[in-house]
């Protein structure tokens, strides 16, 4: 036997061989691709053709083209859902984030116990949405609830949180708060993936403990704050169950968020190409934000690998 026989022969076996593993690879992921293709790509798909339809649900589909796009600009309640929804997010999410550092690097103390406090501050994050809701609607009760008891408590009078137009945003933002555990085992995570040399390597140099923070933690850990803020706005945006639940968009529509509106124009009012209509102008400004995140991520995100070099 020749050596081309032989080298012909194992290049026949070598795309056998490949051929069995991309075949076996495809084979492991068709369940997850025809779930992406049914559940996902499929409703995303036909909600962009509805777009472009006037439909009711019980009448007909029309084809309208661009008019309920059109529409969106002489809504005054769809640039007021917006309004609501941006203040949740440009507010909320860097205080969120913030307080999520602040706990990460308590939690990150050695400290008899930490371990306990850890998951104290981590379950109310995996607590259900709706059950959160329902106990902040007690907390922000404006006659027995327990903020107004503090208040009171500090020689300050009790508010309507809630009942108050001007209070209703800023009371979901505090109530966002409670859910910062998420956020702060990432970053806790990230903290603990630092190296001790570096810190060693700081205080040899002469600094100090705010220096070392500022100069070894904070450029160490924004990876980990980076994919907090992305996560943190996506979820923002879609700010939902705890307007739902605990006011239905009021005082006055203070927090008629977006999606409270969304939902409102699909299933209350049955206007289905209108509010799939909304959902891809809600889907065009998260992508904005999101590739806008990643575009100015070099000037600020710093990554173990790109220091070395």
């Amino acid at each position: 036997m020749g050596i081309r026989t032989i080298r012909v022969r194992w290049q026949r076996r070598r795309r056998g061989l490949l051929w069995s593993e991309t075949r076996d690879a495809f084979l492991f992921l068709l369940p997850w691709i025809i779930g992406f293709l049914v559940f996902t790509a499929g409703p995303m798909l036909a909600s962009l053709y509805i777009s472009f339809t006037k439909w009711e649900i019980v009448t007909p589909s029309v084809w309208v083209g661009l008019a309920q796009y059109r529409k969106l600009f002489h809504d005054d309640r769809f640039f007021l859902s917006l309004y609501n929804t941006a203040y949740y997010v440009f507010i909320g999410v860097p205080l969120h984030l913030f307080l999520a550092l602040l706990a990460a690097l308590a939690m990150n103390l050695n400290l008899r116990g930490i371990r306990v406090f850890r998951t104290l501050y981590y379950v109310p994050s995996i607590t259900p949405a709706v059950a959160n809701a329902i106990l902040w609607l007690w907390i922000f009760h404006p006659q027995w609830g327990l903020a107004n008891a503090l208040l009171e408590f500090l020689g300050f009078k009790g508010l309507y949180w809630l009942q108050d137009p001007k209070l209703a945003k800023p009371s979901f933002i505090i109530m966002s708060f409670w859910t910062i555990g998420g956020q702060m085992v990432i970053l806790l995570a990230g903290l603990k993936g630092i190296p001790q040399s570096l810190y060693e390597a700081a205080e040899i140099d002469g600094a100090n403990s705010w220096q070392r923070f500022w100069n070894v933690t904070l450029p160490l850990l924004t990876p980990a704050i980076f994919f907090n803020l992305i996560m943190a706005i996506i979820g923002a945006f879609q700010v939902f169950t705890q307007a739902y639940i605990m006011t239905e968009g009021g005082p006055n529509y203070a927090t008629l968020f977006y999606v409270l509106y969304l939902y409102r124009m699909a299933f209350e009012n049955f206007r289905m190409g209108y509010a799939s209509a909304m959902a891809w102008v809600l889907f065009l400004i998260i992508m904005f934000f999101t590739l806008l995140q990643f575009r100015i991520s070099d000037r600020w995100v710093f990554y173990e690998g790109k220091l070395r070099e």
